[in-house]
């Protein structure tokens, strides 16, 4: 809808940076916040943050890559594609886990209560990002002819993500910003009366596989309509991101119930 926000002769702001950083600095606040009242080492919480971004964001498009490792072969000049979007977020996600269980080991921090920290703040930033989509024209949706479609009618859009332009599509990006608000919410609440460490995050992990598995029935962009199931209808059908969402969901699931067990131990 309006990929550049503000340009000033040299000086160009574009709306999905824009987004994106007004997320992260929201999060990085609630964070900090929230590690202050629970007695956590909250500047050691901000280093780590930092570069658990770095690693999220190098795993989230390495999980696009390979997931669409065939189209990407076969239509090279596309790879630019691969470097101007945030990736997969359950890739992003999975390595970001990955390295903060390494990273929270190493500097004796409590992993789980950190974690439940960082539940409702993924879910607040994820909600400001895919603002950002939508206003850039990235993770577009599919043709539709419902009142509350949206029509891309900016060339440079078009250039950058390949959002069709003229055409009415799913808002999809807004569906799930609204989603992700909503799980917001509910993990703030859950925080504030949480039985046992770990509880939020799982949670998270569940809410969130929901929400991108149903929300991608509705994705147009060509990279997340890559099929690891291809049935009858796109209903009956996987994409690899649903199926990193059935993983998510089976995962969170299991944290859930080995966490709720080692509370009653």
């Amino acid at each position: 809808m309006k990929p550049i926000l503000i340009k000033l002769g040299p000086l160009t702001i574009h709306s999905y940076g824009f987004m994106m950083a007004v997320g992260v600095a929201l999060g990085l606040w609630l964070l900090y916040r929230q590690a202050r009242k629970q007695g956590l080492n909250a500047p050691r919480l901000l280093d780590a943050a930092f570069y658990i971004m770095i690693v999220a964001l190098i795993g989230a498009k390495l999980v696009l890559l390979v997931g669409n490792f065939g189209y990407y072969m076969k239509n090279p000049r596309e790879l630019i594609w691969v470097a101007r979007t945030g990736g997969v977020f359950q890739g992003g996600l999975a390595f970001g886990i990955v390295f903060a269980l390494w990273y929270f080991h190493r500097h004796k921090l409590p992993t789980w209560k950190i974690a439940d920290i960082a539940g409702p703040v993924l879910a607040l930033g994820h909600g400001f990002g895919r603002i950002g989509c939508f206003l850039a024209g990235c993770c577009y949706g599919s043709d539709c002819s419902v009142p509350w479609a949206a029509t891309f009618r900016d060339p440079y859009a078009h250039s950058l993500t390949g959002v069709p332009i003229n055409v009415p599509i799913h808002p999809v990006q807004l569906y799930e910003s609204a989603l992700n608000f909503l799980n917001a919410l509910v993990l703030f609440l859950v925080l504030r009366r949480k039985r046992f460490d770990g509880q939020v995050f799982s949670l998270y992990i569940l809410n969130y596989s929901v929400i991108r598995y149903f929300t991608e029935f509705f994705r147009g962009d060509h990279p997340s309509r890559a099929f690891f199931l291809r049935g009858g209808s796109p209903f009956l059908s996987i994409t690899y991101p649903q199926l990193f969402c059935i993983i998510g969901f089976a995962a969170g699931l299991i944290l859930l119930g080995v966490f709720k067990k080692r509370s009653r131990a």
